[in-house]
């Protein structure tokens, strides 16, 4: 399972990395997105995805899951929506202002 993960996260952060690397605003934020959710998923799989019984069991369990990447993970899916809505404001508002969310149109419009 873990084998499966790692191919995940090495396609999403291939996939994310060459949106990145494009010259639109939009996807962009879709790589970083993909970026995000990459790294979620390596948190969860340095985490151990061991089937083991609840977080929170007692002093006397013999076997848990450690709650500590989950909770990682929950801070950051918040962060990472939050910047989400904070980027696709931004090219939103750089849409509407230039008419196009081409870097280089932008970059040949500010040198202007």
């Amino acid at each position: 399972m873990e084998i499966l993960i790692a191919l995940l996260i090495g396609v999403l952060f291939s996939v994310a990395t060459y949106l990145l690397l494009t010259k639109s605003l939009l996807r962009i934020v879709l790589g970083t997105v993909l970026l995000s959710h990459g790294a979620h998923l390596l948190i969860l799989t340095m985490g151990g995805l061991g089937q083991g019984a609840a977080p929170l069991l007692g002093q006397e369990a013999g076997s848990y899951t450690d709650p500590l990447p989950q909770a990682l993970i929950l801070t950051a899916i918040v962060i990472s929506f939050g910047m989400t809505a904070l980027l696709l404001v931004l090219t939103y508002r750089t849409y509407k202002a230039h008419q196009t969310d081409d870097l280089d149109q932008l970059r040949g419009r500010l040198d202007e």
